[in-house]
């Protein structure tokens, strides 16, 4: 049968071949994404990346090679992969128009993971939050305030924003002001803040802690005291030197005052 034949050398031994080919590209192209996803796997683990940006990478790799894969096999079978590639990226960027707020997160987010100005447990103050960073994910990270309040804050409005990290400095020096009255010996309330902050066995001894007087105010003569802890101590050393300071200024009879106004009242004859 001469059309048989025909039929069969021109359309079914082509388009099986093509098929044929087409799956060996499919599974062959799979299986080499597979090799390549797992010696790129243990590249990146050796950078010591974050194991969460690690995933990212090879979830982004693992899409780009399966596509490739696919649009090499489609092109074995005759179609036209300029149509469907055209296609693809006008989704794509349809895709990117209207999700551009998670867009704008999530590579917020992969830079957080990567630059890693914080990490998880770290106190920092981001996009007007003060708390703990308790994780740090692809779109948002999640904060615990000290008042043991959950936030969850956008990464695009904290990479956008100013990031100050308590943490990532061993030390810190911990500010604290002082008012004396006019009337008390300012000399006697120097050498009397200076024995308190030496004292203190968290303060450190270099940088040398500065008592110094820092304004003639309104109502009273202003002390900055700026002794130098260890991170973890911040807290714990203002509270106990302000309460320390408060006790030794009764016992010596140095006064910290309050503001005052002076009101003179003037009466006119009748």
């Amino acid at each position: 049968m001469p059309e048989l034949d025909m039929l069969l050398e021109t359309y079914v031994v082509p388009w099986g071949i093509n098929l044929g080919l087409a799956l060996v590209i499919l599974i062959g192209g799979r299986w080499i994404s597979g090799l390549l996803g797992k010696v790129l796997k243990r590249v990146l683990e050796r950078t010591r990346l974050d194991q969460m940006l690690v995933r990212f990478i090879l979830s982004i790799v693992s899409v780009l090679l399966t596509l490739v894969v696919v649009v090499a096999s489609l092109g074995q079978l005759g179609v036209d992969t300029t149509s469907l590639i055209a296609l693809v990226g006008a989704a794509g960027l349809a895709i990117g128009l209207a999700l551009q707020d998670s867009l704008k997160n999530f590579a917020a987010g992969v830079l957080l993971i990567f630059f890693r100005p914080f990490k998880e447990g770290d106190f920092v103050e981001v996009a007007g939050v003060s708390g703990i960073a308790e994780s740090i994910t692809i779109f948002n990270t999640v904060m615990r305030t000290g008042d043991n309040r959950e936030v969850i804050v956008p990464n695009g409005a904290i990479y956008s924003d100013t990031i100050t990290n308590y943490n990532r400095r061993p030390t810190r020096r911990v500010d604290m002001v002082f008012g004396i009255s006019y009337d008390d010996d300012l000399r006697k309330a120097k050498t009397i803040l200076m024995e308190i902050v030496k004292a203190d066995p968290r303060v450190l001894p270099e940088p040398e802690p500065v008592v110094a007087v820092s304004a003639l105010a309104d109502s009273s003569v202003n002390f900055i005291v700026r002794p130098w802890v260890n991170t973890p101590d911040y807290w714990p050393t203002y509270w106990d030197i302000t309460e320390k300071v408060k006790l030794r200024f009764d016992e010596e009879g140095i006064s910290i005052p309050y503001p005052q106004m002076d009101v003179h009242l003037k009466r006119e004859a009748e």
